[in-house]
């Protein structure tokens, strides 16, 4: 794929993994507070959970376009470290 497709999907997949790790912490704080709503914690941790795999999902059917849509992950792992 053109450089710029691959930079792409490696901006979205640095965003992704910063959001993931910000929401993941807003919740643990959110826990810790004596005074947290135990429902609304669950809830959002729970959304939390369901954000982060679902952007597993995303990013690896984009990581297999950015790469040029290889044969197989070994050929994805030979283009990230060559």
């Amino acid at each position: 794929m053109t450089d710029a497709i691959l930079l792409a999907y490696k901006d979205v997949e640095r965003s992704m993994e910063r959001f993931t790790q910000l929401l993941q912490s807003h919740v643990d704080t959110m826990g810790a507070a004596p005074s947290s709503d135990t429902d609304q914690v669950f809830r959002l941790s729970q959304g939390s959970k369901a954000m982060r795999d679902s952007a597993m999902i995303y990013l690896s059917y984009a990581k297999y376009v950015a790469y040029g849509m290889p044969e197989s992950e070994d050929l994805v792992q030979d283009e990230i470290q060559g």
